[in-house]
């Protein structure tokens, strides 16, 4: 048993609130124990100078993320980045951009920027794999407030996807790390996968010393059952609105 009395192929408590704010078309409160993100999704009718095409008509669109931690939440107070982004959170919000992207057809979504915003407010551990979960059902709710707009026969969303970290404690793979397990984890991995089970991307360390191929298997097992998990999670909270069949 885990100090939170979790098996290690269990999953934090996950809640999931959606359309939590009204200003953007998707809106997601994602909570993973105390983890808490507030994930939002914006559509705008343009695209950066670099993606813009001289023929509206041969548009394609574009995704971006941007990911913050906000003062408030971690212990001590962490400072707010007014200028300049720390290292970690630019590396996370392009993890988070990648991850997304990779369940786009721009084709399909046209001339249209789609911001993901992930601001955490509450932070135990597993923040950047909560955001990219919470955000793709962010990005759900938005595709749909722009369906009529879409072409009928093309789906912008050709998969699903989801994040989950899992790592070594003691010897024994596990999880779902919260900000305990993942202080003193002898191997911390991120995994992001498919609802179907193909891999998006794995970022993986030795925190301390080497680990076999057969942990690093162990690990991936365990992750794809985790994401397995999340995706029935994930289509349960958007009911009708799940965007495939």
């Amino acid at each position: 048993m885990r100090h939170d009395q979790r098996q290690p192929n269990e999953l934090r408590p996950i809640r999931v609130q959606r359309h939590f704010t009204g200003a953007a078309p998707g809106s997601v409160l994602i909570q993973a124990g105390r983890t808490t993100v507030l994930c939002t999704a914006s559509i705008d009718s343009t695209l950066p100078p670099w993606k813009a095409a001289a023929n509206p008509a041969e548009a394609v669109g574009w995704l971006t993320a941007e990911y913050s931690m906000l003062p408030g939440s971690t212990a001590p107070r962490k400072k707010r980045e007014r200028e300049k982004m720390d290292g970690r959170s630019t590396e996370i919000q392009r993890l988070i951009g990648r991850s997304l992207r990779a369940a786009v057809d721009f084709k399909a979504l046209g001339g249209r920027t789609i911001t993901v915003d992930c601001d955490v407010l509450e932070a135990d551990g597993g923040t950047r794999t909560l955001s990219i979960t919470g955000g793709f059902i962010a990005l759900c709710d938005a595709i749909a407030s722009i369906q009529g707009e879409l072409p009928a026969d093309q789906p912008v969303l050709t998969k699903s996807l989801a994040a989950v970290s899992v790592g070594v404690i003691n010897g024994i793979p596990v999880m779902d790390l919260d900000y305990i397990e993942d202080s003193t984890a002898e191997v911390d991995l991120n995994v992001v996968m498919t609802g179907n089970g193909e891999f998006i991307e794995v970022q993986g360390t030795a925190e301390g010393k080497p680990f076999s191929r057969e942990f690093l298997n162990q690990q991936l097992d365990l992750a794809a059952a985790g994401i397995a998990q999340l995706t029935r999670l994930q289509r349960e909270a958007l009911g009708t609105a799940w965007p495939f069949a």
